[in-house]
């Protein structure tokens, strides 16, 4: 990459450096709290990150750097992450034809039946891990599955906090690890790693934090004295019974899919097995839904001349509209109704748009020597790895406390400190997975990111209340600290080794 230290005309001051971020985390913060709430992603956010890109270009061509330099590394961040944004939309349709199939319903249905009273807390965190991972949005986990478990919870008079922890902790579970979260995409764009990469490297410290949170869940499960014997969930199970036809063969698609994952297959060859799967499953095992849903479908051929000739098929024009549009299955509950909705690839454009975003602001960061200068002043307090990582913890904690958005915590310091790990010699991986470690999952905790209000409106429990039961979110922080001081799986930069020695690295 050209230094654009070159082009301008002076050396830029540190406060310069970091105008544009104070302003974007003002504007950003302004923008959540008293003006959009939880609906500042549909399109302000990223708007605003526009506007402070064109503020620090300005800036940057009042010093003498070029535009077109500007507009090269604008091109440049946006085209190392388009295979991100194919993969984003290929997940959409992949979520929305996996419950055309059934499949996401069959996994909701077996995860009902796994609840039990004496193990209320671990079943619950199970069910909800499955559905996030499956669902990829611990949002919409959390608003159906997550609903019903605050319901069943405190009929057996589990208190508020311990339900909200559990239900939160497997709901982020799904969102840092399923490859159809877009969280888990967003830092894999901004880092430019593989997303399946990502998702692998990220299990090294997400599936231990899971194991204890669950054993942590289970002890105090074990200890609770609750005054159910049963938990009821006849009407849910009939519910999905009579919408679709639930077996056991419609988990194929995600058992091919993760197949792949570990076999290493590329992540959008491996989703575009995925989709194809689901059309085959949907097209066979839920014939009586699509004849249903085909009936408020209006099928008219383009081509009148052709008309006698060929009649477009409604179950195709159905799969169509499911992969690119979504669909929403009613049954007999609102919140399954509710949960059996899903928006195609169309549903995934705020987050494309939320990317093109942030790579532009990162790229006119770059370009006008913003990140150069701001790099060099933390690397007098990032010394060894340890103390990069623990920068780049604290610069995404403090960005969801500031900015109050989690998808900013991820993309603007991975934007920031890509540069940084790539010259101290470390692979993105290492970046990627610090961000999720504690962007995405310390953003449920605070209770005024958009994150935290709307988890508490959705189950009625308060962020305060359900933050010291929610384990996973707590542990993710320290996982990732832990394995840097020691340096445990730590992948140096063009190695295909996944780890280091200690030895060769410093803290």
């Amino acid at each position: 990459m050209e230094s654009s230290k070159n082009t301008a005309n002076s050396a830029m001051p540190l406060w310069l450096a970091f105008l544009p971020i104070l302003v974007l985390i003002i504007s950003l913060t302004w923008n959540v709290l008293f003006v959009y709430g939880d609906n500042s992603l549909a399109g302000s956010s990223q708007m605003i990150i526009i506007l402070v890109a064109g503020l620090t270009a300005v800036i940057g061509l009042a010093r003498g750097v070029k535009w077109e330099l500007i507009q090269e590394r604008i091109v440049a961040t946006i085209s190392n992450a388009m295979p991100s944004i194919l993969i984003l939309l290929l997940v959409g349709a992949l979520a929305s034809i996996w419950l055309l199939s059934g499949t996401v319903p069959t996994l909701v249905y077996y995860g009902l039946n796994l609840l039990n009273p004496t193990i209320f807390l671990v079943a619950s965190c199970i069910a909800c891990a499955v559905t996030s991972v499956m669902s990829g949005s611990s949002w919409s986990t959390a608003a159906t599955i997550g609903v019903a478990m605050v319901a069943v919870g405190r009929a057996l008079e589990i208190p508020d906090g311990l339900i909200g922890g559990a239900i939160i902790s497997g709901s982020y579970f799904g969102d840092k690890l399923s490859p159809l979260s877009d969280t888990t995409n967003l830092a894999a764009a901004v880092t430019e790693t593989p997303v399946f990469d990502h998702i692998r490297y990220l299990m090294f410290t997400t599936v231990p934090s899971m194991a204890i949170t669950l054993v942590l869940f289970a002890v105090i499960g074990l200890n609770l004295e609750t005054s159910g014997s049963s938990v009821d969930v006849t009407e849910e199970l009939a519910a999905i019974d009579a919408a679709f036809n639930i077996s056991i063969w419609l988990l194929i698609p995600p058992v091919l899919v993760l197949t792949l994952i570990i076999k290493k297959v590329p992540a959008i060859p491996s989703l575009f097995v995925g989709i194809i799967a689901g059309v085959v499953c949907a097209l066979i095992f839920q014939q009586p839904l699509i004849n249903q849903l085909i009936e408020s479908i209006s099928v008219t051929p383009v081509n009148e001349s052709f008309a006698q000739l060929y009649q477009p098929s409604p179950s195709y024009v159905l799969v169509m509209d499911t992969l690119y549009t979504g669909v929403a299955v009613e049954t007999s509950m609102p919140m399954m109704t509710e949960l059996f909705s899903a928006n195609g690839m169309e549903g995934m454009l705020g987050t494309v748009w939320l990317i093109l975003a942030a790579m532009s602001f990162g790229g006119v960061m770059e370009a006008c020597g913003n990140l150069t200068r701001i790099m060099e002043s933390v690397k007098g307090l990032a010394k060894g790895f340890f103390s990069l990582v623990a920068c780049t913890s604290g610069t995404c904690i403090v960005t969801n406390l500031s900015t109050s958005d989690q998808y900013i915590s991820v993309a603007i310091p991975g934007r920031m400190y890509s540069d940084l790990y790539r010259e101290k010699g470390y692979a993105q991986e290492n970046l990627s997975r610090t961000l999720e470690d504690t962007g995405t999952v310390t953003s449920v905790l605070i209770p005024w990111n958009t994150c935290g209000a709307y988890h508490a409106s959705v189950l009625g429990i308060g962020t305060l209340t359900y933050l010291p039961y929610c384990f996973f979110n707590l542990l993710s922080p320290f996982m990732t600290l832990i394995y840097a001081w020691f340096m445990i799986k730590i992948k140096l930069a063009d190695s295909d080794d996944n780890s280091a020695q200690a030895s060769e690295l410093t803290r």
